[in-house]
């Protein structure tokens, strides 16, 4: 079994390459208590929230992860107060224009995963914009799921297999995948959820069927370097069987 990390930072040469997630996903909670707690503003906690994000993202393309998928938006978050989804939705439009180009330079390419129906035009625009831009880049994928659910995911999939009149007895999973938002990534190895919840929330079921799971009460903005390492040594910890013993 592979062996414990003891640094606090996480670094390529502490990290052994055979025990690095291929691929890692993000339940990034805890944004708007982190600002309660500071008496501010909860399009605060959203803002350092992104800022935590571009650390995070820097730091596991140093580690060698090549895949990265977070979870910005989910179709239930629909029910929230108006005036947060209003400030999270100006908040993504200045995060994208801000960051694209420098994510361009960093050999960064962006994926969406989800619905882009019920967003504003021009925050459509500026999605495609920032897909097209780093469409042929071969650094770290980084796929946000926004207005994205895993139940939305795979009717969507049912639905246009049904529509393309493909036969029953063809249908397995290989063909099933190439329907859903995520065609073409591997599955997800590691999944870390901040914030305390001890939940998944309707977030990659089909691709995270065999991943290891990582819960933290550390609050999104605060996921540093130290809690990195914390989530990828358990991982390197864990023996991976995929159902087989």
């Amino acid at each position: 079994m592979p062996g414990e990390i003891r640094s606090a930072a996480v670094s390529p040469e502490n990290l052994p390459l055979q025990i690095i997630p291929r691929h890692v996903a993000i339940i990034m909670d805890g944004n708007r208590r982190w600002a309660e707690r500071r008496g501010l503003p909860r399009h605060e906690g959203h803002r350092a929230g992104v800022a935590n994000l571009r650390r995070v993202v820097r730091q596991m393309g140093e580690l060698g992860i090549p895949y990265v998928t977070i979870y910005g938006f989910s179709t239930e978050n629909w029910k929230r107060d108006k005036n947060e989804l209003a400030g999270l939705f100006r908040l993504l439009e200045e995060v994208i224009e801000r960051e694209t180009a420098e994510l361009h330079q960093n050999g960064v390419k962006i994926r969406h995963l989800g619905r882009l129906e019920g967003l504003s035009p021009k925050l459509q625009e500026a999605v495609k914009n920032a897909i097209q831009l780093t469409s042929r880049n071969t650094g770290v994928t980084l796929s946000v799921a926004f207005n994205y659910g895993s139940r939305s995911e795979i009717l969507n999939a049912i639905q246009k297999i049904i529509a393309d009149g493909v036969a029953p007895e063809q249908i397995d999973e290989a063909r099933f995948e190439r329907y859903l938002y995520t065609c073409g990534l591997p599955d997800v190895d590691l999944v870390i959820r901040t914030g305390g919840e001890f939940r998944t929330s309707n977030f990659l079921m089909w691709q995270s069927a065999y991943s290891e799971l990582y819960f933290t009460s550390v609050l999104w903005p605060d996921f540093n370097d130290e809690e990195l390492s914390r989530a990828l040594g358990t991982f390197a910890r864990r023996e991976r069987r995929f159902g087989g013993r």
